[in-house]
């Protein structure tokens, strides 16, 4: 598959058959995603995979809405997105390089979760990333360390079903040249 294509018929999946993909799949899939690119190449994003039942019903139980609830109880695999915090958008002295401070931490673990989720296509996953959970217990449960903040959930698997694309703005109303 061509990156364009991998772009166009990558599809936010909410529906996953019974299947656990492999531990070695899912290496292969984060270690594309380590390819992301980031501030200063700080690499900042990091991956906790949840494929234990026992703990992925604790979370849809304590921590996600039910709409969310729903998609990780279908999803085999959990990807728990954290991101090593103060140092995108930062000098090493800790000071920051803009007036956006620790914007850029959050587009950068954006842009790891987005390529997280084309290399889990380009290898027969679907995914999902999910922003709406009650972060600070989440935190707690998954023992985050210290000086990482969990980010997103990204639920992944193989798709029970291939979502119809949804429309898209054209070019025009995207794009203004100056």
């Amino acid at each position: 598959m061509d990156t364009i294509e991998c772009i166009k018929t990558r599809r936010s999946v909410r529906s996953y058959i019974n299947e656990k993909p492999g531990r070695g799949l899912i290496e292969q899939v984060v270690s594309a995603a380590a390819w992301a690119p980031s501030w200063k190449n700080t690499q900042i994003a990091r991956y906790i995979a949840i494929e234990d039942r026992k703990l992925l019903d604790e979370i849809v139980e304590r921590f996600v809405p039910s709409y969310n609830a729903r998609i990780i109880q279908s999803a085999p695999l959990l990807f728990a997105v954290t991101m090593m915090t103060g140092r995108s958008g930062f000098e090493r002295d800790g000071t920051p390089t803009t007036d956006r401070g620790d914007g850029w931490q959050m587009f950068d673990c954006g842009v790891a979760c987005q390529t997280l989720c084309l290399a889990a296509h380009a290898m027969g996953l679907g995914t999902v990333i999910m922003g709406i959970f009650e972060r600070k217990g989440l935190e707690q449960f998954l023992e985050v360390p210290e000086g990482q903040e969990l980010v997103a959930l990204v639920a992944a698997g193989y798709p029970d079903t291939t979502p119809a694309a949804p429309p898209r703005k054209d070019v025009s109303v995207l794009l203004t040249y100056r």
